[in-house]
């Protein structure tokens, strides 16, 4: 699980495991064989990655699956925007899960995709 965690951070945040290794301080080979599952990182390292991929390690370590993002930055109105885009994505979520419980299907994928 921590394997397919780091290979897919490094990944999503366009590292190669050369410059992963080189910003950690550690070999290319240290990084393949975390992500080969051979070895696991020692705590410093769990808490180096996390703070680096800004996730927790709990995320890293696959005991909770949220992901987080970091909008620290933006303003409040971009802030509220953030959140009311977060808030449909449950409620619409949610509604086609009653409907499909219901036996109605909304859409089909074709017709998902093309919204």
């Amino acid at each position: 699980m921590i394997a397919d965690r780091i290979k897919e951070l490094r990944e999503q945040n366009r590292f190669t495991q050369v410059s992963l290794a080189k910003k950690l301080g550690l070999s290319r080979s240290a990084i393949n064989a975390w992500e080969m599952g051979v070895s696991i990182p020692s705590t410093q390292y769990l808490v180096e990655l996390a703070r680096l991929f800004k996730v927790s390690t709990d995320y890293l370590l696959g005991i909770d699956t949220r992901e987080t993002v970091d909008i620290s930055l933006l303003k409040n109105e971009e802030k509220e925007v953030i959140y009311a885009l977060i808030e449909y994505f449950h409620k619409s979520g949610n509604a086609f899960k009653m409907l499909e419980r219901l036996g109605y299907v909304p859409f089909d994928d074709e017709a998902l995709e093309s919204l």
